[in-house]
């Protein structure tokens, strides 16, 4: 097994079996959100992030697009995810597979519209060095 594939298991272990965490403050533009390092590594020229992110009832991640590749699992609660054209393109309920789309065309924003807060464990696999999101500007939508 290579290492970038063994690396990959591994993360993906360690995001099942971690338990809830207390989680600072996220640095993007969102509201109510907070995320949580449990594990990152450098591997081939590849960052491999794994993160617990909370969003709070009626917080949101903020518009953003992933330069790398980004796949997760809803924990608890339910995301309604957004797309730039202002449409929803998916409600992921707790225990639903997510995966997002790369690049500045796949600008998108992640809302919880429910009671509950959202409970997410993402991986997050990029060129090493880049950011694991741009935030941009609303795209006109009436929400954030």
């Amino acid at each position: 097994m290579s290492a970038a594939r063994w690396l990959t298991s591994a993360l993906l272990a360690a995001i099942l079996v971690s338990p809830g965490l207390a989680a600072p403050a996220w640095a993007t533009p969102g509201v109510g959100i907070e995320a949580e390092t449990l594990a990152s590594a450098t591997v081939d020229g590849h960052d491999y992030v794994t993160k617990q992110i909370t969003i709070a009832p009626g917080g949101s991640t903020g518009w953003h697009w992933h330069p790398g590749r980004v796949f997760g699992v809803i924990r608890q609660g339910t995301l309604t995810h957004d797309v730039a054209d202002c449409s929803v393109d998916g409600i992921y309920p707790s225990g639903a597979p997510i995966t997002e789309g790369s690049g500045p065309d796949d600008v998108h924003l992640g809302r919880n519209l429910g009671p509950d807060p959202v409970v997410m464990w993402v991986v997050y696999i990029n060129v090493a060095g880049e950011p694991l999101s741009e935030d941009v500007p609303n795209p006109g939508c009436p929400f954030e």
